[in-house]
């Protein structure tokens, strides 16, 4: 599998991105350029409850959460075992018009503990890494702060880097550590694309940027 560096026109300026092809995916260059480790002694995982919407999933990860409810509640807190009793295991949000985790009232994610130390951490990644749960949180988490976008009517995908100023402590420390972006979430690229995609991107950052 290989890449193709193309050059993107944006909001219709001259200003130019530099996106990298490999098959039907575009990649934004900052997903190699920028740096990122999360620090979650700095923002406490306010990822899983800053925000209007639960974090996008698929049908297949819907389908997934919903018939393993009940292997699921055993790891939720009182607030979030209570609703999934009570609900599905995913929600449609009728104006981005996603498929996403459901959101309590405090518009915390359902999925979403706090540890003795008050930080927050994913249920079902838990369960996962202790072998009680066949799959992990949704791509769209374990990819973070990489965003897919889907462009179903002319069959590709764009990546982008999602900047958010609740993670600037994870970019200063992606940067201490010199951790590009796709190094730092590598084991959700293979997971969603496989071991050769990743392959691919690492040699273009390989080619580009090591020698700087």
């Amino acid at each position: 599998m290989e890449y193709w560096a193309l050059d993107i026109l944006t909001e219709a300026s001259t200003n130019q991105e530099n996106m990298i092809a490999i098959n039907d995916v575009l990649v934004s260059e900052d997903i190699v350029e920028k740096h990122f480790i999360c620090k979650l002694d700095a923002c406490k995982g306010a990822c899983c409850w800053e925000g209007d919407y639960g974090a996008p999933m698929t049908e297949q990860e819907a389908a997934e959460f919903e018939q393993n409810r009940d292997a699921i509640l055993p790891w939720l807190d009182d607030e979030g075992r209570e609703y999934l009793k009570k609900n599905k295991a995913s929600k449609y949000y009728k104006s981005p018009q996603l498929l996403g985790t459901p959101l309590l009232k405090n518009k915390r994610c359902v999925y979403l503990t706090f540890d003795e130390n008050g930080y927050g951490l994913c249920a079902i990644e838990k369960a996962h890494k202790e072998g009680k749960l066949p799959f992990n949180k949704p791509v769209s988490c374990h990819l973070y702060p990489i965003r897919v976008i889907k462009n179903e009517a002319q069959g590709f995908e764009a990546w982008n880097y999602e900047r958010w100023d609740i993670c600037d402590a994870a970019c200063k420390l992606g940067k201490q550590h010199k951790l590009p972006i796709h190094r730092f979430v590598k084991d959700a690229i293979i997971r969603y694309k496989g071991q050769d995609f990743y392959d691919a991107l690492d040699a273009y950052y390989t080619d580009h940027y090591t020698d700087q």
